[in-house]
């Protein structure tokens, strides 16, 4: 039941970007089109999850181990960076119109705070391996989840009437934050579960 309240509630109730307001630059940026949003989900799964778990290994085998802790954060960046470089090169040779569309926001996964939030957040909160798995590939699913949702949204409101000072990156934040509290509803099913 434990592993069950700790999917849902990184996926619904705790969504890494809507809850957690993590990762806010990709979730924006590239919203805009479907195929875009989809193919940086799948991108940020993969580091995410990836990331999550070699930063898990390096902190429980080497890093507390040699008292080495205080370098956590530039270990973990480190890590995240060469996983983007490995997916962005993958991306390059093997899907070249992906890797056209995501431009300039590929490589900002290495700085998006949703994949190292989600690795100090394992680490923070005594995560076992297991767990670190389930978190990490839940909060991946639900940012993709929200960024794919936003996407569709954002497909909307190309033949939608829409104010002109509310066109744009407005529209995306003010449809963002909606989300977030529609999100939040969430938060009962968290506590039922909870409560069982």
């Amino acid at each position: 039941m434990d592993i069950l309240i700790l999917i849902i509630s990184a996926i619904l109730v705790k969504n890494i970007v809507l809850a957690e307001y993590l990762g806010n630059c990709p979730f924006l940026g590239t919203s805009k089109k479907m195929d875009t949003a989809i193919g940086m989900g799948m991108a940020v799964i993969f580091v995410l999850i990836l990331a999550s778990i070699i930063t898990w290994v390096v902190q429980i085998y080497a890093l507390v181990p040699l008292d080495l802790v205080y370098l956590q954060t530039i270990v973990f960046i480190l890590v995240i960076a060469t996983l983007v470089q490995l997916v962005e090169l993958f991306l390059k040779k093997t899907v070249p119109p992906l890797y056209q569309s995501l431009g300039i926001f590929l490589p900002l996964i290495t700085t998006n705070c949703a994949v190292l939030g989600v690795a100090i957040l394992n680490i923070r909160r005594g995560h076992s391996f297991i767990e670190m798995l389930i978190f990490s590939a839940s909060s991946a699913i639900g940012f993709a989840i929200a960024l794919i949702l936003l996407a569709g949204l954002r497909e909307r409101f190309e033949i939608s009437d829409i104010p002109r000072p509310l066109q744009g990156t407005a529209i995306g934040l003010v449809t963002a934050g909606l989300m977030a509290l529609a999100f939040f509803g969430f938060q009962g099913v968290d506590n039922a579960l909870k409560a069982l």
